[in-house]
């Protein structure tokens, strides 16, 4: 007598064909389950000829349910909600949940608020992935990605405005204070430009003083933005970075804004996740709660 379930597709399988059947396309269905489109597509000829039939109609765009495969979809995502929600209840409170961030995002914008979060959400576990890498949701375990740029930013995947970039130079108050504020762009050659990877400098100058590209012939170069910040508040130059990662150093009178113009871009920061469903509660949570602290400006 053969075990119970002895027939059963791998759930493997039945997983892949859930995410096709929603999708209709094995390239989206590809990227929301972090594979290659070829093993998606070897996993639903597989689950076919396990099953002996045919469940989707290849078409010249695309993919079509057929009768068969239409009904198997719906009974299978039910049986995956059951699992789903049967495995979330042996759990553990607080659920986890992984955000993907860049380090100068977390540490100059994100880190600070976190305190806050834990007092008010002690049911979610909440783990940061800082990385200049960009994440691979499925592959990585990452719930939720803060990306900057503009949409899109792939194929499954939603996306929703956390705040825009403004651009600003910042200095410390001793090294302003010794060699006077650049008031033109004379007096801007008297410092050290501080550069990130973005290379805003250029940019920053046009605005400034118009027809003036180069910042000044002396400059020092880091490959993350919190460093060329940290450079800035030891005196060492004048360094561009987006107002929200310098607005608490402003304040407290680590760095002073050099001059009143802001670089506006037409790139910001947004919040990334899979088009996935059911959508888990507590991504919802985190995504509200970083979209009221950006408000807060």
């Amino acid at each position: 007598m053969q075990p119970g379930f002895a027939r059963l597709p791998s759930l493997n399988a039945l997983r892949v064909f859930e995410v096709v059947a929603r999708h209709l396309n094995f390239r989206i269905a590809s990227e929301e389950l972090g594979v290659t489109q070829a093993a998606v597509a070897q996993q639903i000829r597989g689950l076919e000829a396990g099953l002996e039939v045919r469940l989707f109609e290849r078409l010249p765009r695309g993919l079509a349910l057929t009768d068969a495969g239409r009904s198997y979809s719906e009974s299978v995502r039910r049986a995956l909600a059951m699992i789903d929600e049967a495995t979330r209840l042996l759990r553990p409170i607080p659920s986890q949940l992984t955000v993907s961030v860049t380090p100068t995002f977390a540490s100059k914008w994100l880190i600070p608020k976190l305190g806050n979060f834990a007092e008010s959400n002690p049911q979610i576990d909440l783990r940061l992935l800082a990385s200049e890498r960009i994440c691979h949701f499925q592959t990585d375990g990452v719930d939720l990605a803060v990306r900057y740029g503009r949409p899109p930013f792939g194929v499954g995947l939603n996306v929703e405005l956390l705040m825009e970039q403004h651009i600003v130079a910042v200095a410390s108050p001793a090294l302003l204070r010794g060699k006077g504020m650049p008031d033109s762009f004379e007096a801007l050659q008297r410092f050290v430009a501080l550069h990130d990877a973005h290379n805003f400098w250029p940019e920053f100058t046009a605005t400034v003083f118009h027809e003036r590209p180069s910042p000044t012939s002396r400059n020092l170069h880091f490959n993350q933005t919190s460093l060329a910040i940290e450079a800035a508040i030891g005196g060492q130059g004048i360094t561009l970075a987006s107002h929200a990662f310098v607005k608490d150093d402003i304040a407290a009178g680590r760095l002073v804004q050099v001059f009143a113009q802001q670089l506006h871009l037409n790139k910001a920061f947004y919040l990334v996740w899979p088009r996935k469903a059911p959508e888990a509660e507590a991504l919802g949570v985190v995504r509200q709660w970083l979209k009221s602290q950006a408000a807060k400006g």
